[in-house]
C-alpha cells in the first residue's frame, strides 16, 4: 500500500480550500506563498479563481507538466493509493474532481490521508 506523508505548508495551518496550492508547491519544490502567488496571478490573468483546475493546471503546464486522464475501467475503484503504487518514481499531481494532491516517488503528500479517494486525472513531468 502507498505511503502517505502528512504535509501542510499553509502558513496558518489551514487545510481546506488550498489543496491545489499545496500540491503545486510540492510538485514544483517551492513554498506555499510562491505557489499561491503563481496560481493567483494566473487566475487574475485568466479571469478565474485559484481553485479552478485550468488555473492551477496552467502553472504546472508552464513548468513542463502535461495533463492525462486515468483510464475509466472502474472509476470508483481506482484510488490515489493505487495510482501511487503503480507509479513509484516521478512527480505526479493527481486530481479527484474536487481534490488534488501530489505523489512524489510513490509517496502521497497531502494534509489528510486521501489514498482512498478516486483518481480521475493527473499531471506529470517527463524527465
Amino acid at each position: 500500500m502507498a505511503i502517505w506523508k502528512q504535509f501542510n505548508n499553509n502558513p496558518v495551518n489551514r487545510s481546506v480550500g488550498d489543496c491545489a496550492v499545496r500540491a503545486v508547491s510540492v510538485a514544483l519544490g517551492t513554498d506555499w506563498e510562491t505557489a499561491y502567488a503563481m496560481i493567483a496571478m494566473n487566475g487574475f490573468l485568466m479571469g478565474d479563481v485559484i481553485s479552478s483546475n485550468s488555473v492551477w493546471g496552467a502553472v504546472l503546464r508552464q513548468h513542463g507538466f502535461s495533463r492525462n486522464t486515468v483510464p475509466s475501467n472502474c472509476p470508483d475503484c481506482y484510488s490515489i493509493g493505487d495510482f501511487a503504487d503503480e507509479n513509484p518514481r516521478g512527480v505526479y499531481v493527481v486530481g479527484t474532481g474536487n481534490h488534488v494532491c501530489t505523489i512524489k516517488d510513490g509517496v502521497v503528500w497531502d494534509a489528510w490521508d486521501s489514498r482512498n479517494e478516486p483518481a480521475i486525472f493527473y499531471w506529470h513531468k517527463e524527465d
